[in-house]
């Protein structure tokens, strides 16, 4: 990995579909199921998102521009060199241009030079700051700290997977055309001019999103059956070091004539490499067995738990600390740390994504009691915890899709399960918890599917997953059998 990139990004970005932009045509009704809903912002006041580099960013290339997401369109005449302003230690601030961009609900700084090596940077947005639609000012002033390395960023942002892949054949009508890259873009860059898809010569109707290091373009109505489709994305496309993508990139697929049930499935990102990702931690009671990558950023790697041994797969933290320092599946090194942190960056806006779903199919179902109950493919909202004391069936075909948004905990009762029927993948099953105990899967229970817990997922002895457990605190383990499901 290019050191000039390991920086990377740490910022948590708005939601993907706040950084949209609008394919001409793009009207959908709220029962199309292929459109990512969008996340609910308080339009009473306006606050900060995120901004980019991040607080205490480390080793930004010296040609980095700086950003700032705001929670709704902002007046681009309150934003000037008094309002939005970078300054170094002991030097006056810097000059540069300032642009709007409010698809993405972005003012962008871009520097006149390069920041200076070394040196800790300031970056402030004052009130003076207002939203477009009623000019209300940002609730407060806004200042973040981060800290220049000795190097400029050249690398140009490449493509590094697709979704469909090229060639794919038999694709879902209903779906989603996703682009992962090596790192962070320019969100201004990503829009509708520089990501198409298109039938022949029609182009379609659909709107651009992005988030993390994925472009989402989503139709907006199904695609045509047994039709040859070619996505592009141009070098219009640029990092935030103006780096252009390397190449134009096209890529063709066929679709089929099916259609999934249930919401668009839940993109995670670099986080869908790992079986078990933390922000403080993996403790565990041997022996468990662990297929799939496990990891923890920013809690050191000390805080991981599992043996060597029990793990198949790779074990990442965010230094050379973890307790067996001959362990060959051990990835400590400074790429390393940059991979695990982008991780867990792209697990918060999965659980982003998840939790700012609307719309629900089903809400406050059985007043979150699914003790004994068949759920078909769908959104479902609870207010409350949900509770399993018997097995519960998920029902349905391969490509359907479920997500649980539960307020509270989860709590799965010992020697139950979370059963899988008519072809349902644990892959397409997640379980975004926003409960300060989080989920709890009894002893020697099953539990299926994705959780992406905003506490503690605590495994009791015996247990087993299939599926990932992706946690904002920590994951507590117990004799227990964890395997990814393939994506």
């Amino acid at each position: 990995m290019n050191t000039n990139k390991q920086y990377m990004t740490r910022t948590l970005w708005l939601a993907s579909i706040l950084l949209t932009g609008i394919i001409t045509g793009c009207n959908r009704s709220d029962n199309e199921d292929n459109t990512p809903a969008p996340v609910i912002i308080d339009s009473s006041v306006l606050t900060m998102i995120a901004t980019s580099p991040a607080e205490n960013d480390k080793a930004v290339p010296l040609n980095h521009k700086v950003i700032a997401t705001f929670s709704e369109a902002i007046d681009g005449t309150t934003v000037d060199a008094q309002s939005f302003s970078v300054k170094g230690a002991d030097q006056q601030a810097l000059s540069g241009s300032i642009s709007v961009d409010n698809v993405s609900h972005t003012a962008i700084f871009t520097p006149a030079s390069d920041f200076t090596a070394d040196t800790v940077y300031t970056a402030t947005l004052t009130t003076a700051i207002k939203s477009s639609a009623d000019s209300i000012a940002l609730a407060d002033d806004y200042t973040w700290q981060f800290t220049s390395g000795t190097a400029t960023d050249t690398s140009s942002p490449t493509v590094n997977s697709t979704t469909p892949a090229d060639a794919a054949t038999g694709v879902l009508l209903n779906r989603a055309v996703t682009a992962n890259f090596s790192e962070q873009l320019d969100p201004a860059t990503v829009n509708a001019v520089t990501f198409t898809l298109s039938a022949g010569s029609t182009e379609v109707s659909g709107v651009v999103s992005y988030g993390g290091t994925v472009a989402t373009l989503t139709p907006s109505s199904d695609l045509a059956a047994d039709t040859e489709y070619t996505a592009t994305l141009t070098t219009g496309i640029t990092d935030l070091a103006a780096n252009s993508l390397a190449a134009t990139e096209v890529w063709s697929f066929t679709t089929g004539s099916a259609v999934a049930k249930g919401p668009a499935p839940v993109n995670l990102g670099s986080a869908g490499d790992f079986a078990i990702l933390t922000k403080t931690g993996i403790t565990n009671i041997p022996y468990s067995t662990i297929t799939g990558n496990i990891g923890a950023s920013p809690i050191t790697a000390n805080a991981i738990k599992p043996a060597c041994s029990e793990v198949i797969g790779l074990i990442y933290g965010a230094d050379a600390a973890y307790a067996e320092p001959t362990c060959v599946q051990f990835k400590g090194t400074a790429p390393d740390n940059t991979l695990v942190a982008n991780a867990v960056l792209d697990m918060g806006l999965a659980y982003t994504d998840a939790a700012g779903r609307t719309t629900p199919d089903f809400t406050e179902l059985h007043a979150g009691d699914l003790s004994g109950k068949t759920l078909v493919p769908g959104l479902y909202k609870w207010g409350t915890n949900v509770l399993i004391n018997t097995d519960v069936t998920l029902s349905g075909g391969e490509n359907d899709v479920w997500i649980f948004q539960v307020a509270n905990n989860v709590t799965l009762a010992s020697a139950k399960s979370v059963i899988l029927e008519g072809g349902a993948l644990a892959k397409n099953v997640f379980w975004q918890v926003g409960g300060g105990v989080g989920v709890a899967l009894g002893t020697n229970s099953t539990f299926n599917g994705i959780v992406l817990a905003e506490k503690g997922i605590t495994v009791n002895t015996g247990a087993t997953v299939n599926g990932r457990l992706l946690s904002q605190t920590a994951v507590t383990l117990d004799q227990n059998t964890v395997t990814q499901p393939a994506l």
